[in-house]
């Protein structure tokens, strides 16, 4: 099976498959397409992705897959061992709400095209911008704090004792927020499921500062 992904070592949503892929044991090629260069926007690229974002997937050859969570529902269905998701509707749902919070409330505040346009539309400066973008991350970590921290089904990790798709969203926020000089340390239970999704082999591999195209001191 030969999986082909286009991503981009900084992208969150990239980031979130990637640990997918490495936790099934999918091998796979990943082109980095340099968002902050505008690569995204190039033909060759929107011939394949039309919303000139990432991640996208093939596999095989197939059809093209896109958007993260998207992309990790296919995975979970079409390579269910191991599970990235709970057995039990109410379980799932708990999973897929927590994950939400991290891609779907707010990671989509701080992409790239947002940036862009608080910088050039609405003419924001760079401090303004950043002070936003840390307010976000922020957000979303203190959020997922009271959720994770107040409940019995948390365990080591976002749902019981092993990586969900919850821990891949947490995981996207977290490391895009210690890029921003977030302590994460003010949110125990993010620290400590933290900590243990990195102590994982799979998920260590993918973190974006071993990504080609990283830079060396990130």
């Amino acid at each position: 099976m030969a999986i082909r992904m286009y991503g981009f070592w900084r992208s969150a949503a990239t980031f979130r498959v990637r640990m997918a892929l490495n936790l099934k044991g999918l091998a796979f090629t990943e082109q980095m397409i340099d968002l902050d260069a505008g690569a995204q926007h190039d033909d060759d690229y929107t011939a394949v992705n039309p919303q000139a974002v990432v991640p996208t997937l093939i596999i095989d050859g197939g059809p093209i897959l896109t958007q993260s969570m998207a992309i990790l529902e296919y995975l979970e269905e079409m390579h269910p061992a191991p599970a990235l998701l709970p057995l039990g509707p109410q379980a799932r749902a708990r999973v897929r709400a927590l994950a939400l919070i991290w891609a779907a409330d707010h990671h989509p505040l701080i992409v790239p095209r947002v940036r862009r346009y608080l910088a050039q539309s609405m003419a924001i400066d760079e401090a303004t911008r950043t002070a936003w973008i840390r307010h976000w991350f922020t957000e979303g970590l203190r959020i997922g704090e009271l959720r994770l921290a107040s409940d019995m089904e948390t365990g080591s990790f976002c749902h019981g004792d092993t990586p969900s798709i919850a821990d891949l969203c947490l995981m996207s926020q977290v490391i895009g927020a210690k890029g921003f000089q977030i302590d994460i340390a003010r949110f125990p239970t993010i620290q400590r499921i933290a900590d243990a999704c990195v102590a994982l082999p799979a998920i260590a591999a993918a973190l974006p500062q071993h990504q080609p195209g990283a830079p060396a001191a990130h």
